[in-house]
């Protein structure tokens, strides 16, 4: 009677979980493909491949790619700082940490245009430029590894450590071999949740990157010029193309983590 109970329960939370996710995740991913196909396949290629689109995925991918790499190591090194030091201001600075989350990201384009724009306080103008569009991605992708990698430099066993000191290790060899292994899976987990934050991003980069074709114009704002055209079709198009390479490159890292924790599952 209770396996029955278990059973019936196990297909309730399934199909709660399948009805919830059907209705979030997957018929709104179909209806952006279904709208992409309103042209024909010509009219997808024609979207996809059009110089200007083509800027704007590379520009985007290479920037969100190269920011979770800078995430990995910052986002790292913040956490260590956290956990392992004590210093005055210590819980000032975890809740700035966690501003980007409750920020709205149109007011972030609006604090970066202040402090790095034309009328900048600190002299330092890097407002339609590339190395704008790394400032804002990485300001409003900042807290993910920190927060992915935090939890575990704090359940991390310190005996481990005193061990390879005991040893004779230096304070490198130790970080390298014994910390290092076991807080990678979460600076992975954090750098995929970092690459799809800033490949997504539109409102932070909308105003403080002047969203200028083939230099600065990114795909999500290129998205939001087609649909102001009124050209649905292509800005469903380029958004599918942008859908599957987040996909691949979220798999990828999805994939280089599990090898990562096949000694822990074994």
């Amino acid at each position: 009677m209770r396996a029955s109970r278990d059973r019936a329960g196990t297909a309730l939370s399934l199909g709660f979980v399948t009805t919830f996710l059907t209705v979030l995740v997957v018929l709104p991913i179909a209806a952006l493909v279904w709208e992409s196909t309103k042209a024909g396949s010509q009219g997808f290629w024609d979207a996809v491949s059009s110089p200007e689109s083509v800027a704007a995925l590379k520009l985007t991918i290479g920037t969100a790619v190269a920011v979770s790499l800078l995430n990995a190591v910052l986002g790292t090194i913040t956490a260590w700082v956290l956990v392992r030091d004590e210093f005055r201001g210590k819980s000032l600075v975890n809740a700035i940490i966690d501003l980007p989350f409750a920020l709205p990201t149109i007011v972030a384009g609006l604090t970066l245009l202040a402090l790095y724009g034309p009328r900048s306080p600190i002299g330092v103008d890097v407002a339609f430029t590339r190395t704008a569009i790394v400032l804002a991605m990485m300001f409003v992708t900042l807290p993910f590894v920190v927060r992915t990698v935090q939890p575990v430099l704090q359940e991390l066993d310190p005996e481990a450590e005193e061990a390879a000191r005991s040893l004779g290790a230096s304070g490198l060899t130790s970080f390298r071999r014994v910390i290092f292994p076991n807080i990678f899976p979460g600076v992975l987990s954090g750098m995929a949740l970092a690459l799809a934050k800033a490949i997504g991003e539109f409102g932070a980069l909308v105003i403080i990157t002047g969203n200028l074709p083939f230099k600065t114009e990114v795909s999500s704002v290129y998205i939001f010029g087609r649909i102001e055209s009124g050209d649905t079709a292509a800005a469903a198009s380029v958004a599918v193309v942008l859908l599957a390479l987040s996909f691949v490159l979220l798999l990828s890292i999805g994939v280089i983590r599990h090898f990562a924790t096949r000694h822990d599952r074994a």
